[in-house]
């Protein structure tokens, strides 16, 4: 980072220097605002701070419109600073397990805090619960977390969790409990009435694509085998690469800001000419020029590598619109 301009951070390496910034309590107090995958994020920007120049922390001060002073000693110590940080904004539970995430690798327990865990931990907690226990945590999860856990099982599992997360709609107060028991922590809704709405064909659509490409062509044929009305159902509400064409301009600049430009030249590389003019438009003259250029030398590249770059596009396409940032087209989704 120390020979990147600001202008090429992205958002998430400016909020770590904007936080870096900032004094431990008040970094703290902004954190708290935020979910495990933002802090996660940005706590690993954090650490991964080195030698930051001041004329960078002056241009993203500047963008973010605070006045910090003369503090330049960033990435000086900030393991230390990011535990205390971590801790105060999160308590001693949360911030040793999302601590030893970001800077050792670790473990933890509970409905809520396995949004806290890696997935491979998440799959070992749960894998020798009764499927619908299985299901339930799989639809409780954020789409790209769960789609990472259903990686740790064998093809029968996954296909019968993703059948299970398709059908559910609502759950009962008592199969809650029933979880919140197995897992040993308590669910902060237990003791409504009310049913909670859960699962559903949306839900396995958003964890479907977050799953490894081939895994996921593998999957969606063995969900076809068992029910073909239900796999064209999920098909359709899944977001694909081609659906980017129904972003408008300005959703798609600011996707272009947040993507590395090897992962834009893969991507683009498997994309039909009206995907590529939609992106060369949303650039500069010059920037789009060099792409074309880029693109043209790059020469035949792996279908699988291709998917991956659209897939990693894709994530970041549905982060910016779970924020608010962008609104996204297609997959069922209407727009406003």
């Amino acid at each position: 980072m120390s020979d990147a301009n600001a202008g090429d951070m992205s958002s998430i390496q400016k909020a770590a220097v904007l936080l870096m910034s900032l004094g431990e309590s008040d970094a703290a107090q902004i954190l708290k605002h935020m979910g495990p995958k933002e802090v996660q994020r940005i706590g690993q920007a954090m650490a991964q701070l080195t030698n930051v120049q001041r004329h960078q922390v002056e241009k993203v001060l500047d963008d973010f419109l605070i006045l910090v002073g003369d503090q330049t000693g960033l990435g000086l110590g900030s393991d230390g600073y990011i535990r205390n940080m971590l801790k105060e904004a999160l308590g001693e539970e949360k911030a040793g397990s999302l601590i030893d995430r970001i800077l050792l690798g670790g473990n933890t327990t509970g409905l809520d805090t396995l949004k806290w865990m890696e997935p491979r931990a998440v799959a070992d907690v749960i894998r020798y619960e009764h499927p619908q226990i299985q299901a339930i945590v799989i639809s409780y999860l954020d789409p790209d977390q769960a789609a990472d856990i259903l990686s740790n099982f064998d093809e029968r599992v996954r296909l019968d969790i993703v059948l299970r997360v398709a059908s559910l709609d609502t759950v009962q107060p008592a199969a809650l409990q029933e979880l919140n028991n197995i897992l040993e922590r308590q669910f902060s809704g237990n003791n409504s009435t009310k049913s909670t709405s859960i699962g559903g064909v949306r839900t396995a659509a958003n964890i479907m694509n977050f799953i490894d490409s081939s895994v996921e062509a593998e999957l969606m044929e063995s969900i076809r085998d068992v029910d073909e009305d239900l796999a064209g159902s999920i098909q359709d509400l899944m977001f694909v690469f081609d659906n980017l064409m129904e972003v408008d301009d300005r959703g798609i600049q600011v996707i272009l800001r947040e993507v590395e430009s090897e992962t834009l030249i893969l991507a683009l590389k498997g994309a039909d000419p009206d995907m590529q003019e939609k992106v060369y438009r949303n650039m500069s003259s010059r920037a789009a020029d060099m792409l074309k250029d880029d693109l043209e030398a790059k020469g035949p590249v792996r279908v699988s590598e291709v998917e991956v770059a659209q897939k990693e596009i894709l994530a970041i396409a549905r982060r910016l619109a779970d924020n608010g940032e962008i609104v996204l087209g297609g997959g069922g989704e209407q727009m406003v």
